[in-house]
């Protein structure tokens, strides 16, 4: 991972500070101050909710409280679209007055648009979403013209001297050697990658097309032996967590390293898996039954490999064995011989739908708030 001297000292202090006190600690807030997007993705489980919870927005004193309760050193907004949220630069700016590492995390149809709001940081990145080139990435999201739209984005954001990288979601079905090439064209431009599996959302419109474990392991390695072990490109994922891509670590996911606020409040259990939501952090890490989730634990589970899942357990692997961390980094991601075990699947509880009641939840607490504006929004509809 590449990130600038003045964020990576106060990331890497955090860090090891937290890592020293032991128990469970957060690295990255993920931040969904809005639902509401302007692309309908099929792979997309954010997307599917009333217009009366897609209106809804987190406040800049909300967006501030979510970081001062946490306390975690970085912070990535996502949605929905968060540039559609018209106080986006006043949440950026009150992050960075904080000294927060910020990751903005946007589609880009909007970014030539909105910029000008935007100053350079050592502390700010832009990550544009793209999943591969054009052809894959037109198809992901639904949308013919995206990709050009994103590299057209990429290239404005370099010449205002921001920094830039690309967050690229795999799905069945891509093809090794284009990502490869992909990946060629993201490091000729001087783009940083963050690559994962996508995560099968219950809710998504396409349920046939996403990565179980042992395809995951295989597909990478096939894309990391075409770039020298990964050395070839520049990735913002930790060295061990791609080694862990590659089926070469045996990691169960730390959900509390990247905990999620949204309009509904605090995700539990994870980013990815919404179970209940809570009102402070204190009860998401103190209420949380952690031992109910995870790999081998929990059906809705079984075949994540995402970042946000898997990277806070390749950091704290990497505090406990540095030169095993530096040895991938130099050598590069071992891409073929035995894949290390497996967790075991078969004692996983099911899953359960509990989708519908959180959204009902919701429609009453936005009705009784506002009953003429929750009419309004239902007559539109």
């Amino acid at each position: 991972m590449s990130l600038p001297l003045a964020p990576l000292v106060r990331i890497g202090a955090y860090t090891l500070r937290q890592h020293l006190k032991g128990g469970r600690y957060p690295l990255v807030l993920m931040l969904e101050p809005l639902l509401r997007c302007n692309l309908a993705c099929p792979g997309c489980g954010k997307i599917d909710y009333p217009d009366a919870i897609l209106n809804q927005r987190l406040s800049v004193e909300q967006c501030m409280a979510a970081i001062d309760e946490c306390g975690a050193p970085a912070v990535s907004i996502a949605g929905g679209e968060p540039l559609l949220h018209r106080d986006m630069p006043a949440i950026v700016q009150g992050y960075l007055g904080r000294k927060k590492f910020v990751i903005l995390c946007t589609n880009a149809l909007l970014l030539k648009k909105k910029i000008d709001q935007y100053q350079p940081s050592p502390y700010f990145t832009w990550s544009i979403h793209l999943d591969g080139d054009q052809g894959m990435h037109d198809h992901a999201v639904d949308q013919a013209g995206t990709f050009a739209v994103a590299i057209e984005a990429i290239e404005l954001a370099k010449a205002r001297g921001f920094r830039v990288q690309v967050n690229c979601t795999v799905f069945d079905g891509a093809e090794p050697a284009r990502l490869a090439t992909f990946f060629d064209e993201m490091e000729a431009r001087g783009v940083e990658i963050t690559i994962s599996p996508g995560y099968s959302y219950e809710r998504a419109a396409d349920q046939e097309h996403f990565l179980t474990r042992e395809r995951t392991k295989n597909f990478f390695r096939d894309v990391f032996r075409r770039g020298d072990g990964g050395k070839k490109w520049t990735f913002t994922n930790s060295p061990l967590f791609l080694d862990f891509l590659a089926g070469n670590q045996t990691y169960a996911c730390t959900p509390w390293s990247m905990p999620l606020r949204t309009v509904f409040g605090w995700q539990k259990p994870c980013y990815l898996v919404g179970e209940g939501y809570v009102a402070t952090f204190a009860e998401l890490m103190d209420g949380t039954d952690w031992d109910d989730y995870g790999v081998g634990r929990y059906e809705k589970c079984s075949n994540c490999m995402v970042h946000c899942g898997f990277e806070g357990t390749a950091a704290t692997d990497s505090i406990r064995h540095p030169l095993k961390m530096f040895g991938i980094g130099r050598n590069g991601v071992r891409t073929d011989g035995p894949m290390a075990p497996d967790i075991d699947l078969s004692g996983a509880r099911p899953a359960a739908d509990v989708h519908s009641t959180h959204v009902e939840r919701e429609l009453t607490r936005i009705r009784e708030a506002d009953p003429e504006g929750f009419r309004r929004v239902q007559r539109a509809a």
